[in-house]
């Protein structure tokens, strides 16, 4: 089983991409190497984020990592809450009270469409790739649902007529934007594996 060091320490995430890369992937948290510190979310747009906490441990710790970022974009809100959807309501990250902020904004507004984007940032023997998750769907008046996190209890993808916070943890992974994104970094995972095997066999023939 490989390793890999996805930077964060936030439960629900590591439990969602343990469940998306199985179990061909060993994947440790920032408490796992050591790392005590909050890494500073201090750009100002998804992608950058997600570079900066990557670019973080691997220059701090030394390992090949990936990190991520994601955000809620509302279309009636100018893409709000954005990059600040951890953060909408204050420093104290409270969903809840993200939630009852975005809908109070919102009352005024009959269009509800919104989106989900996830970027991925890997380091990889010193080079750096970018993988994007989308999912587009609606945000409804109240809170539906028990399971999931951040805004997944007012969200409800197209498609389909429960929130992510109705539909359960594996139909959520099979479907959500940072599935999407993480299936993505799989799959480019299992290509440079192959192409790291390949090379080997070459050599082993030479």
């Amino acid at each position: 089983m490989k390793s890999i060091v996805f930077a964060s320490n936030n439960a629900h995430k590591l439990e969602e991409v343990r469940s998306v890369l199985g179990h061909d992937y060993q994947v440790l948290s920032l408490f796992d190497i050591g790392c005590k510190e909050e890494i500073a979310e201090t750009s100002e747009t998804i992608m950058g984020n997600a570079l900066l906490k990557a670019r973080y441990i691997n220059q701090t710790y030394g390992y090949d990592c990936f990190a991520d970022d994601t955000g809620l974009e509302v279309y009636a809100l100018n893409n709000a809450p954005g990059v600040y959807s951890a953060r909408y309501a204050g420093e104290s990250k409270d969903s809840n009270a993200n939630i009852q902020k975005l809908l109070q904004e919102l009352q005024q507004y009959t269009d509800r469409r919104a989106l989900f984007r996830t970027v991925i940032a890997l380091i990889l023997d010193r080079e750096e790739y970018l993988f994007e998750g989308v999912v587009t769907g609606c945000i409804i008046d109240e809170k539906r649902g028990c399971t999931g996190f951040g805004y997944d209890p007012v969200f409800i993808p197209d498609g389909y007529q429960q929130t992510f916070a109705e539909m359960g943890q594996d139909r959520k992974n099979e479907i959500s934007h940072r599935a999407i994104a993480v299936l993505k970094l799989k799959s480019f995972l299992i290509e440079m594996n192959n192409k790291d095997f390949k090379i080997n066999q070459n050599n082993d023939t030479n």
